[in-house]
């Protein structure tokens, strides 16, 4: 078979290590595929660009070809910038997104890392599509393109030949399964203990930090957050909680959406999350204990809810993250 023709997209300001971060894997691949004994090289790389010159973030001049035709294009993420400066950006960037649109037209496959999602939105490519991108740049994401369904806790998303993936490391997950469906997982467990890489990750949300999360409107909805922070453990009452600040159930609903793009309530659940998480990793209380501080009298709910957010059980999740606690059988 002829090997697969895998191109990635430079462009100014481009990531340089998530340039060279695939192909790099895909290289180490072809070595451990023909230590178990492939014929030959499985792919074809190179670095490509409708620009004569490109200079990388931090001033890495990137040696690159002109655009050909290719199977995969990758396109890598770049330093997004806050408010408008985006657009700007992004229109600089016009000659790769007609690129990008290009490419799809012939039946290139297109995967982007991190918020290079941002061109495959600007190329017209993630509407009607679930995709993914780092956790922090998430909900910018969706708000720029509403008819996409952003998955925020997802490391890697195909949709209809557009692959999207979580911030930086994520390339490697996506490069991890790339290799386990053209080399087989062989290969792929090889390559990973080659690089030292996790091939078990399933999900970032534990990685995701709310307190580095950009606070969503200037209105009602910070200090309904600021209330249900210090009062992890009450009882949710949406009622009650209208009734202090004046406004309707409905009302309160519909502006702290608007504000926030989630409910008071999926805001609450976040807030108790990080704080278990917290306690988890700098106590040793029993998840019991941990469990009834953030509002939660059942284990077995406080630790589905958990799971759901993080996507492993507290006791794990301590385990894992190197909390001071011995794992608790009770979650």
């Amino acid at each position: 078979m002829s090997p697969l023709r895998v191109s990635v997209l430079a462009y100014p300001g481009c990531f340089a290590s998530e340039v060279y971060g695939v192909l790099d894997l895909l290289t180490m691949a072809t070595r451990v595929a023909a230590a178990q004994g492939a014929a030959g090289p499985s792919y074809e790389t190179s670095v490509v660009s409708p620009r004569r010159r490109v200079t990388a973030s931090g001033g890495a001049r990137l040696d690159v070809s002109a655009v050909r035709p290719a199977d995969v294009l990758i396109v890598p993420g770049f330093e997004a910038p806050p408010g408008p400066a985006l657009d700007a950006a992004l229109a600089a960037l016009a000659p790769e997104t007609g690129t990008i649109r290009a490419q799809a037209a012939a039946g290139t496959a297109l995967v982007s890392i991190c918020v290079g999602a941002f061109l495959l939105g600007e190329a017209g490519l993630l509407d009607g599509r679930e995709a993914t991108t780092s956790w922090l740049y998430a909900d910018r994401l969706a708000r720029r393109h509403p008819e996409a369904r952003i998955g925020p806790a997802e490391l890697v998303v195909t949709d209809r030949g557009v692959t999207t993936t979580a911030a930086f490391s994520a390339m490697y997950d996506f490069a991890l399964r790339f290799v386990r469906e053209h080399d087989g997982p062989r290969v792929a467990r090889g390559t990973a203990r080659l690089a030292l890489l996790d091939d078990t990750r399933s999900t970032q949300a534990p990685y995701v930090d709310l307190d580095l999360l950009p606070t969503v409107g200037r209105g009602l909805a910070p200090s309904v957050m600021r209330r249900l922070d210090q009062n992890l453990a009450a009882r949710y009452d949406l009622p009650a909680l209208a009734r202090e600040f004046g406004v309707s159930a409905r009302t309160l609903l519909r502006r702290f959406g608007a504000e926030t793009g989630r409910t008071p309530l999926a805001y609450l659940h976040q807030a108790r999350v990080r704080r278990a998480r917290h306690l988890l990793e700098s106590t040793e209380r029993t998840v019991a204990s941990i469990s009834a501080e953030v509002g939660y009298r059942d284990v077995g709910t406080f630790s589905a809810l958990f799971a759901r957010h993080t996507g492993t059980r507290p006791s794990r999740y301590r385990a894992a993250l190197g909390g001071r606690g011995r794992p608790d059988r009770t979650g």
